[in-house]
């Protein structure tokens, strides 16, 4: 009898197991928002399906009546751009920090104990400082992204740029490179690649981190939009929120990862 250990599905049969989760719990949903609807037509815990295609439609094909604005695409452009601003300088400075300390002795003496230490302090723990010191506007949201996820990008660059063998600075030297050329002819290149693949495991932080900050200030936002229809209830319009949210990241993460495969093809043979 063959091992289950050793069992390989079809491709056919990986899709057809990949979704099938996703078809049981929605008929576990399905089942659920029948019976308490059955119970009560006025229960907003479990809205039924109508009840969600509806806010989707209020909140996504309709101007608002005060603003004009459709709300959904309103929220989203806002909460994107405040999480690529974050995203994109967290990456420049953890590619900095991460290259500088991993290559450089002397700058790994100075920064790397400090980096540690922040690495340990819950970003969430600083937001009233951040809005303290930047005001409740978009550099306090920024600043949270960006100090959340930047310790990780640096810490996984510096591990990334020690692990390059040692032979290859060794010839490089040998053949006259300095210090500049060895950074950005030899390390460099061979970052980039695991710049794009940190930044991806960091968007999970990168979205609780813009989340929480959009909750706590702001006046528009897909996480500002969930904690403001909460209070009264509206699970038909968190739903689709979390949902929306949940595909936005796939497709962030899914570009990247598509970027990654076209600039760095001989560091994605085995796939991602």
């Amino acid at each position: 009898m063959k091992r289950l250990i050793n069992q390989t599905p079809t491709p056919g049969l990986r899709l057809a197991l990949g979704i099938l989760p996703f078809v049981l719990l929605l008929l576990v949903y399905l089942l659920a928002s029948d019976a308490r609807l059955a119970e009560n037509p006025n229960d907003k815990l479990l809205p039924s399906f109508s009840q969600i295609g509806d806010a989707i439609q209020r909140m996504a094909f309709e101007p608002n009546r005060r603003t004009g604005e459709y709300q959904l695409w309103a929220d989203t452009a806002s909460s994107l751009t405040r999480l690529g601003l974050g995203v994109l300088l967290a990456a420049s400075l953890g590619l900095i920090l991460g290259l500088s300390t991993g290559a450089l002795p002397m700058v790994s003496a100075l920064t790397s104990p400090l980096l540690t230490v922040v690495s340990l302090i819950p970003p969430l723990a600083i937001l009233p400082i951040l809005f303290i010191v930047f005001g409740l506007g978009e550099p306090a949201k920024v600043a949270l992204i960006a100090l959340g996820i930047t310790p990780f990008i640096a810490r996984d660059l510096q591990r990334r740029t020690l692990e390059i063998p040692m032979e290859q600075l060794v010839k490089a030297q040998t053949l006259g490179a300095n210090t500049s050329q060895i950074i950005c002819r030899v390390l460099l290149p061979q970052l980039l690649p695991r710049l794009i693949d940190s930044v991806r495991l960091s968007l999970g932080a990168g979205w609780l981190f813009l989340i929480a900050a959009e909750a706590i200030a702001a006046t528009d936002g897909l996480g500002y939009r969930i904690f403001l229809v909460r209070r009264y209830m509206s699970m038909d319009v968190i739903l689709p929120y979390v949902a929306w949210i949940t595909l936005l990241a796939f497709m962030i993460d899914a570009a990247l990862a598509g970027l990654s495969r076209r600039l760095f093809p001989w560091q994605n043979k085995g796939g991602h």
